[in-house]
């Protein structure tokens, strides 16, 4: 009996892990689209972004699934967020077309993390269960990602307007239902 209870205190622990591995997962997808940024690589930056945003689905499912949300959960998967659709799609973006720009193109790219960061803050303190106050971060990051794909048939100006456009969005009060 003793055996059987250790066992399944011990598979509830596990479980209630998986969505934070899957969350640090994203995080470190995140963190590699930085480094491909960095180097130039747009093309894998944006595809290592998209699929941190895979994991990030994972995460939230995992953690309905198995009914493991938690508050350390919460603020992981923020941190995890800033950097996987904050900081990794802003730098994807400066890389891709406002770097011509120079210092007024690296303040929009800044603009757009604080503002990320703020919506994650304020989503961290509210209790909202059916709607997210601002458009989340997460679909902001794959927007911007996404856009990447048409600096060549765009200037890139448009860019900053969109850029700024997607900051603004992320801390506006409209309620967006979750799904």
């Amino acid at each position: 009996m003793f055996l059987l209870q250790r066992l399944d205190s011990s598979l509830k622990k596990v479980k209630g892990q998986i969505a934070n591995a899957l969350t640090l997962i994203n995080l470190g997808f995140g963190a590699l689209a930085i480094i491909y940024v960095f180097h130039d690589q747009l093309r894998v930056g944006l595809l290592l972004i998209a699929i941190a945003a895979v994991f990030d689905r994972l995460d939230g499912a995992a953690a309905r699934k198995f009914n493991a949300t938690s508050e350390l959960g919460k603020q992981l998967d923020s941190l995890s967020d800033i950097i996987s659709f904050g900081v990794a799609p802003a730098m994807l973006m400066y890389q891709a077309a406002l770097v011509e720009f120079g210092i007024p193109g690296a303040i929009f790219a800044i603009i757009y993390i604080m503002c990320g960061a703020l919506r994650l803050a304020r989503f961290n303190i509210t209790e909202s269960n059916q709607y997210f106050v601002g458009l989340p971060i997460t679909a902001a990051g794959c927007i911007l990602t996404f856009l990447t794909l048409f600096v060549n048939y765009i200037p890139n100006y448009v860019f900053m307007y969109v850029i700024i456009a997607l900051s603004l969005l992320m801390v506006s009060p409209f309620r967006v239902r979750k799904f």
